[in-house]
């Protein structure tokens, strides 16, 4: 990948620099923070009480050090955040916390999991936060940032960090850095295989075969993995061999194994993280454009390394992915000649194709600023566009323009400029969000308590935890949810939730 350049740039800087500032070794989290394209809160610091806070004092050895890929200074939230709550609470809320469906849900959550914060006080907080942080990022399919993170730990520290670290390293390509750390400490994992597999990688074939041996003999492996390592090590022996069964749960280090026998294994079935490995170049250009959007639909990719698949070269197919990689280039191409009745015929053919695969959002992101320049003469088209507008970040200024009168766009023009009160209710929806949003919504008293209590990455946890049960139906929530984020300054993500929630639900 593209990145892997910068990556091994940063980290020859050496470890002692790597702890004492964060890293920006992913492309979208480079430069922040101009190239953080809907994936890191840009908000202004947290709300903070208004009365004269309490003077603590905390000896400094008690203190741990803030660990994050992006700057409290860029996301807005706290160094302290997580200081006083329970890590195993944390880790609970971290693991189940749902945002699958809501665009603005999924960037607050790579927030918190990516910003610069100290840990829990507590004897074992810090390393159940961090593997929390690292689990939670490899389910969102987010392999880079997840190894990068557990760089700037140290991921020889523990046997779990170095067990992320490797997975994280078998599917972004960069297994070299890991192997390299297992072979100079062999004590970092049990696994033989792992063993087998860097010595080989390290060109260290006759001491991979005694191991292999070994493993045989003491029959510390399954026999399919024994099978893959066997192929791996004598490839000669297997030429006109039938093709291994495939497994229901490959680890990385399996599915790196089937391909390099040759076998290689389809990520469609498989967890997200698996299709980083089809994002490389061993990959053909249909496994790595499915492999974009199913990542790019979660925000673990950026909406313009999808853009640049979808744009690469010209489909020799149609039907599925060929017919939207077909709509956006005929949509670009309508976008660059400027003709308004091209624009209007191409537009909801695109997004029908992208509202299929969840894509609304990120295809907002990607073309709002061009379709912020033109107008469109067919009033449904014209309507369509001014919704694509209010997904993306130039939502304030297309609710300026409403296309119509009706009581719906009314409604959403008042949400996107934080006032959806002044506006009649279309639904019982809009009127949960409206009252979340009116100067006297109360937060729900636990919540509060958390935020008192300097709680605040748990206290902003449970809000998602509300604001998706509210999604589902139980309004109440959804009012809790709205008001706590305006209560703690995060205004730009309650009024995108919102209008997230709203639009998309429609479709």
């Amino acid at each position: 990948m593209s990145n892997k350049v910068a990556v091994v740039a940063l980290f020859l800087a050496g470890t002692a620099q790597a702890q004492q500032e964060p890293l920006s070794v992913i492309e979208w989290l480079a430069n922040p923070p101009e190239n953080l394209p809907g994936t890191v809160l840009l908000e202004p610091p947290v709300a903070q009480p208004g009365g004269q806070p309490d003077v603590l004092v905390t000896p400094l050895q008690a203190l741990s050090q803030p660990l994050g890929l992006v700057a409290s200074t860029v996301t807005g939230l706290p160094v302290d955040m997580w200081q006083n709550s329970d890590p195993q609470r944390l880790s609970e809320l971290i693991e189940s916390v749902p945002v699958k469906y809501n665009p603005a849900m999924q960037r607050l959550l790579f927030t918190l999991l990516l910003t610069e914060a100290r840990a829990p006080t507590s004897s074992k907080g810090e390393e159940i936060l961090l593997l929390a942080r690292l689990d939670r990022l490899m389910h969102l399919g987010a392999a880079d940032p997840t190894q990068s993170l557990v760089q700037l730990a140290g991921p020889t520290n523990s046997l779990d960090r170095f067990q992320r670290w490797f997975d994280a390293t078998l599917l972004t390509g960069d297994e070299d850095r890991s192997c390299t750390a297992l072979i100079a400490q062999p004590h970092l994992s049990r696994d033989y295989a792992a063993q087998i597999f860097c010595k080989a990688r390290r060109g260290d074939w006759d001491s991979a075969a005694l191991t292999l041996e070994a493993a045989h003999a003491l029959q510390v492996l399954a026999p399919q993995e024994l099978e893959v390592l066997d192929r791996f090590l004598s490839p000669e022996l297997y030429e006109d061999a039938e093709y291994l069964p495939q497994p229901d749960d490959p680890s990385p280090l399996m599915f790196r194994l089937f391909e390099a026998i040759g076998e290689r294994l389809p990520s469609a079935a498989l967890p997200r993280v698996f299709a980083n490995a089809d994002l490389r170049d061993v990959a053909g250009w249909k496994a790595q454009v499915e492999a974009a959007e199913r990542l790019t639909r979660v925000g673990a990719l950026t909406p313009n390394q999808l853009l640049g698949l979808y744009t690469e070269r010209s489909p020799a197919a149609s039907g599925a992915v060929w017919d939207r990689v077909s709509s956006i280039q005929r949509f670009e191409n309508a976008l660059d000649s400027g003709n308004s009745a091209k624009i209007a015929k191409a537009l909801p053919v695109v997004w029908n194709q992208m509202r299929n695969i969840g894509l609304e959002v990120p295809f907002a992101e990607l073309f709002a600023g061009r379709l912020s320049q033109v107008k469109l003469q067919k009033p449904a088209a014209e309507d369509l566009r001014w919704r694509i507008l209010l997904l993306s970040d130039l939502y304030e200024t297309a609710a300026l323009s409403a296309p119509d009168n009706s009581e719906e766009s009314q409604f959403l023009a008042a949400l996107a400029q934080g006032d959806p009160g002044r506006a009649p209710s279309p639904s019982p929806l809009a009127d949960a969000i409206a009252e979340g949003f009116a100067w006297a919504a109360p937060v729900p008293t636990d919540i509060s308590n958390m935020l008192d209590e300097g709680r605040l990455g748990e206290a902003l946890l449970e809000t998602m935890v509300l604001f998706a049960h509210g999604s589902r139906g139980n309004l109440v929530d959804l009012t809790a949810a709205m008001a706590t984020l305006r209560r703690v300054g995060l205004e730009d993500t309650a009024r995108r939730a919102a209008l997230n929630l709203l639009i998309l639900q429609g479709k």
